[in-house]
């Protein structure tokens, strides 16, 4: 009797499915924990300075490169703070920097925080 080379497959594909599925689990169990690591720290209606920023900042380095001096997107380095705040309330039309995709706290944090990179 030879053997099916599709059990493999249904195996790894088994094991893929349970893994996902026990991930899932544990992400929701933490899921409290993973929302506060996510809000922003105001003091007094203020939001705490570069540290902040500096956090924010990691979603834009898919596109504009590890070090914000471009990639797929153009460079951050050296752009205005209200530009940058401009760009992250009010998007640009035909990119994936659509209107409204940070709050205007968040948005003047990471401006500050592009800003103090010049």
């Amino acid at each position: 009797m030879k053997n099916n080379p599709i059990i493999p497959y249904i195996l790894i594909m088994v094991f893929g499915i349970g893994l996902i599925f026990f991930m899932s689990l544990e992400g929701v169990g933490n899921k409290e924990e993973i929302a506060g690591g996510h809000e922003g720290t105001e003091e007094g209606g203020e939001t705490a300075g570069g540290a902040d920023g500096e956090a924010l900042v990691s979603a834009c380095i898919g596109c504009h490169g590890g070090d914000l001096t471009g990639g797929m997107g153009p460079s951050l380095v050296g752009l205005e703070a209200d530009h940058i705040v401009d760009v992250l309330t009010n998007g640009i039309e035909g990119t994936p920097m659509t209107p409204g995709l940070k709050t205007p706290d968040e948005a003047q944090a990471i401006a500050e925080y592009i800003s103090s990179l010049e």
